[in-house]
């Protein structure tokens, strides 16, 4: 029994021997793809690769991961090695090989992988493969224009006027190829190129330079050939924005002084020139025929102080258009001595300004009521012609229901009132907007006035119109985040004087002030990348656009600059005001400047300049340089005495 154990032992043994030493099989691959597909095979060579899919490698077994990096092989069709990635996936079953960029299209490659080890220390039987890449379109990979900047919206702006851009494809193009019939320039200039290729490269300069602060696309034509004979099938264009020509001025240079002389004055014209002939209040724009508008004029005839005082008219000129505005006033359809907003300038009837709004417009008649008031101020009750202006203005004045648009007694204004369709619109008159000298001439009313609590519970909302964030590390007191178009700092301090005005819920010379820093830091900031946004190039506020027309802001921002929103902010940002006056005049005069001054606006990304004119955006201009250089409107308006009761009564300091 002994040997039997002994012997049994023994070949128990053997055997154990035996399976210690013999070999595992090697590790295979069993699978090649490319994404989730499996190409197809032809002359030992795998069909049109991705250019830019990870390469897959499955395996009959687990794979020590150490043994991977060294023993891969790729090289393309030139025996030049491509500069890849891998990883292991599927408990290192399977293996990801990333090309590092794009692979060259029709292009063949060789993919080896030898001497792997298997996790369990497996041989492995080499292998490879032998593949051919797409053929594609030959596409641009990148394009550079040297010297510009990229905005956060990809646009390229500030390009140097000398045209220097490098554009690279995806192969190598053709040497013996014309690429001047396939890459051309599209601009307010005709220019010749210069084309020059290197492999894959393509450099394009312009042989002169280009004009400035203008849109050019740069296009690339269907056909150009690569080495290989792919070419390409589309179109492509790059849009880019070149800096301006400072070196050249549209008009020749003239003193600051001067030149606010000289802005004042042909802005002046629209009111002058192109007013309606039969009453002599200013059209709605330039192209309203007899629409007359109530608060554009209203800014008209503050205009006529400013014009006789610089000497664009003499003072029997504009007393003749003063009386000639008044008396076409005092017969202009009126709505509990509320003017509308639009009027036919031949007949002084109301003229909708939309389906529902055919009546009285309060926040129109208020800039009327301003302009008014301020030229009686002006005027001379000493000389009969122009007391009896005077007299005329103070009736117009008295007649004005102003608590009436309370809307039976409630504690707010209300914007219209239409005998067809009463009120209709249903449009409160709350803060912070334009519309301060509205309240403050209710308040004021001799006749029909308003309460402090309709301002306090009505415009100011019982307080909540206070605004108090930083915007660009800018305090604003008031109103919706980032302030709103700039016209809410324009319309009613045309006459009334921000400089020292404060109540309970504002000092209204730092809301003007900070609006316009903010609305200006955000042009600058320029988070939506638009062209023509500069510290010389500034101001969002209600004009027309290259769509029609908006009130742009921050918060509504369509790319559209508007000259009058920063020159009218000229009182609170003289510096950067004139900045922006002077770039617009010597730099752009050629496309913005007209018959009555600047034209209303202009979008550099979309190459629109507008020809148009609107009596609400030239009226500012005129008046608040103005303020920034004598205070003559805010000083006239600033000494009725209805207005400072007003101002009392509302516990204004001022």
């Amino acid at each position: 029994m002994k040997r039997f154990t002994i012997l049994f032992s023994a070949i128990w043994l053997l055997l154990i021997s035996c399976k210690e030493e013999k070999e595992l099989p090697n590790i295979i691959m069993t699978e090649f793809s490319v994404g989730s597909e499996t190409p197809i095979m032809q002359d030992f060579t795998y069909q049109n690769i991705p250019l830019d899919k990870p390469l897959s490698f499955k395996f009959s077994g687990a794979l020590d991961p150490s043994s991977i990096e060294n023993g891969i092989v790729f090289k393309g069709q030139l025996q030049d090695e491509v500069v890849h990635t891998f990883t292991l996936v599927s408990s290192n079953r399977e293996l990801l090989i990333y090309p590092n960029g794009l692979l060259t299209p029709n292009h063949i490659y060789t993919l080896d992988l030898m001497n792997f080890k298997g996790a369990n220390g497996e041989g492995f039987t080499n292998t490879g493969i032998r593949f051919i890449t797409e053929k594609t379109d030959n596409e641009i990979r990148r394009i550079d224009f040297h010297g510009g900047k990229i905005t956060s919206t990809g646009r390229y702006v500030n390009t140097p006027r000398f045209l220097n851009a490098t554009i690279e494809f995806t192969d190598n193009l053709n040497e013996d190829q014309n690429l001047s019939d396939k890459i051309r320039l599209i601009g307010p200039s005709t220019v010749q190129l210069e084309i020059f290729q290197i492999g894959r490269i393509v450099i394009v300069k312009s042989e002169v330079l280009l004009k400035g602060f203008s849109k050019y696309q740069l296009v690339f034509e269907p056909g150009i050939e690569s080495e290989n004979g792919v070419v390409t099938q589309n179109s492509k264009t790059y849009e880019f924005f070149t800096v301006p020509n400072f070196e050249q001025s549209n008009f020749p240079r003239i003193p600051t002084e001067e030149l606010l002389t000289k802005v004042q004055e042909q802005t002046f014209r629209y009111f002058w020139d192109f007013a309606h002939p039969a009453c002599g209040m200013a059209r709605e724009r330039n192209t309203s025929g007899n629409l007359v508008t109530v608060g554009g004029s209203g800014f008209g005839v503050m205009a006529i102080v400013v014009g006789i005082e610089r000497g664009f008219i003499t003072r029997q000129q504009g007393v003749e258009r003063l009386t000639r505005i008044v008396d076409f006033l005092e017969g202009a359809d009126k709505f509990h001595g509320v003017w509308p907003h639009w009027l036919d300038g031949n007949t002084g009837k109301v003229l909708p300004f939309s389906q529902f709004d055919n009546g009285g417009d309060l926040v129109e008649t208020a800039f009327m009521i301003q302009g008014l008031l301020t030229v009686k101020q002006y005027l001379d009750e000493s000389t009969p012609n122009e007391k009896t202006i005077i007299d005329k203005i103070t009736k117009l004045w008295e007649e004005v229901e102003w608590s009436w648009y309370t809307r039976g007694n409630q504690d707010v204004l209300y914007w219209h009132w239409s005998p067809q369709h009463e009120w209709t619109m249903n449009l409160p008159i709350r803060g912070y907007n334009e519309s301060l000298i509205v309240y403050v001439l209710a308040a004021s009313s001799p006749t029909f006035p308003i309460s402090k609590s309709v301002y306090d519970k009505g415009w100011a909302r019982n307080g909540n119109m206070g605004n108090g964030s930083d915007f660009y590390n800018i305090t604003l007191p008031l109103g919706e985040d980032l302030g709103g178009p700039l016209f809410f700092s324009h319309y009613s301090f045309l006459g009334l004087d921000p400089r020292n005005l404060s109540d309970q819920y504002a000092n209204y010379w730092t809301q003007s002030k900070n609006h316009t820093l903010i609305n200006r830091m955000h042009v600058i900031t320029n988070p939506l990348g638009y062209a023509g946004y500069e510290t010389y190039s500034w101001g969002l506020t209600a004009s027309d656009n290259h769509e029609g027309y908006s009130a742009h802001s921050p918060i509504n921002d369509k790319g559209v600059i508007t000259p009058t929103a920063a020159l009218s902010s000229m009182p609170y940002t003289p510096e950067e005001s004139i900045e922006a006056l002077e770039f617009f005049y010597y730099q752009l005069g050629d496309r913005l400047w007209g018959d009555f001054g600047f034209y209303d606006a202009f979008n550099l990304t979309e190459n629109w300049f507008a020809d148009s004119y609107l009596a609400i955006d030239q009226g500012p201009i005129i008046l608040m340089i103005e303020n920034h250089r004598t205070a003559l409107l805010w000083d006239l308006f600033m000494k009725d005495e209805e207005v400072k009761a007003g101002l009392d009564k509302l516990n204004f300091n001022y």
